[in-house]
């Protein structure tokens, strides 16, 4: 990891910092996505919690302290460090994360508040589909399916399946349309989920196949007992 790797406008923003700190701060912040990725929380927030000792005004290493606490369930800490990077910022992208913040915290007016604040329509495509996302889900939660329904109805939704969101939206909105008892709609929208979705982001296979009737059975299931037993 040599810091390389991260994005032009985060070294933009380590500008200000002296070159070797700088440096440092790039190679926690890499460390840090990797770690995410790889699901071990406590070792990045190690790295995100030096990150910002080192580098405490810049946004990205705020962001990455935010994400890993966003990551744990840490709802009040997460949103404390999204608000903190929009102030140093002046970007409003981290607000569909805010607003599931608010949603953890069992706040949905709040969140709902937020998610229609004018700062949501200056959003870029994938953060408004990120943002209807959430705010269906929040619709859910207060036993609205309709408006559930109604929330992801936007433009992107008939768009193209190559888009990185088109998995999680079509999921999102078969999820919908078999709460309101849909179910061959959402077997359909499920079937566009399967096909979007290159990266697995989802469970939309299983889902389809559980519409279906199928019943998925684990090859593995039993094989490190069996290994024990001999």
């Amino acid at each position: 990891m040599t810091g390389k790797e991260l994005d032009r406008s985060v070294h933009q923003q380590l500008r200000t910092l002296s070159k070797e700190n700088a440096e440092g701060v790039a190679q926690h912040l890499v460390m840090v996505a990797a770690l995410l990725e790889a699901e071990d929380f406590e070792g990045a927030e190690a790295h995100a919690e030096t990150a910002v000792r080192r580098a405490g005004r810049v946004p990205a290493a705020r962001e990455a302290l935010g994400m890993v606490a966003y990551r744990k369930g840490e709802w009040a800490r997460a949103l404390s460090e999204f608000r903190t990077v929009r102030r140093l910022s002046g970007s409003s992208h981290l607000l569909p994360l805010m607003v599931d913040c608010e949603r953890g915290l069992g706040r949905p007016e709040r969140a709902l508040e937020l998610a229609s604040s004018p700062e949501a329509k200056t959003l870029a495509v994938e953060d408004r589909v990120e943002l209807a996302i959430v705010v269906s889900g929040i619709r859910r939660d207060l036993d609205q399916p309709d408006a559930a329904r109604l929330a992801l109805e936007i433009p992107q939704l008939r768009g193209s399946s190559r888009k990185p969101y088109a998995a999680r939206l079509s999921y999102a909105y078969a999820d919908a349309l078999l709460a309101l008892g849909r179910s061959e709609e959402a077997r359909d929208w499920f079937a566009k989920a399967v096909a979007a979705d290159d990266e697995l982001e989802t469970d939309a296979a299983d889902r389809l196949a559980e519409l279906d009737g199928v019943v998925l059975t684990d090859l593995l299931e039993g094989e490190d007992d069996d290994e024990v037993q001999s």
